[in-house]
């Protein structure tokens, strides 16, 4: 087989370009995929205060990977509840898979989180009234696999988010200041 000079070939990882009789330039490709993950409920902590965390394991299929991994999820209005022994979570929203054929998955379904047994009993004995488990952050871990930080939060009354809100801008007013005194000394 003959190649002319500036051939290019595709395959899954490297473009492959023929630039002489003796001399292959692979350039690597572009991944689809973003490189850190890292998805956070930011409501989570505007409306409820969060009192304990613990890291869980989530039980995915393979279409739902590869969307985390395109950061295409939302935790706005997700819960976790027990049933039967085991944590569930529910309204994690993971987009489906532009790529994907007809085993998508579908978008909101209830997914089982992976604790421990010791874990689980904690979260089942501070079940009380008022507290909930909310999810706050969805993570691929150094290994490769997805986690998902999830808190025992106390709802927050009017008032208090109120008051989150004035410590939130008095912040933002301190680090205007800030620049402005670092910019006015240089």
């Amino acid at each position: 087989m003959t190649y002319s000079f500036g051939s290019v070939f595709d395959t899954a990882r490297y473009r492959v370009i023929y630039v002489g009789c003796l001399y292959l330039l692979i350039v690597k490709k572009k991944s689809i995929f973003k490189k850190e993950i890292t998805i956070k409920n930011k409501k989570a902590t505007f409306n409820y205060e969060l009192l304990q965390k613990f890291i869980a394991g989530i039980v995915l299929q393979g279409t739902e990977v590869k969307s985390i991994r395109m950061g295409r999820v939302s935790l706005v209005d997700s819960y976790c509840y027990l049933q039967e022994g085991e944590l569930w979570t529910k309204n994690i929203h993971i987009a489906p898979y532009k790529f994907g054929n007809i085993y998508n998955h579908e978008e909101n379904r209830p997914r089982k989180l992976l604790l421990k047994k010791v874990e689980i009993n904690k979260l089942a004995k501070t079940k009380e009234k008022g507290m909930t488990i909310i999810p706050t952050k969805l993570f691929i871990n150094s290994k490769g696999f997805a986690k998902l930080e999830i808190a025992l939060a106390k709802g927050k009354k009017l008032y208090d988010k109120r008051q989150s809100l004035i410590q939130k801008d008095m912040a933002r007013q301190v680090d205007r200041v800030m620049v402005d005194i670092k910019r006015n000394t240089n």
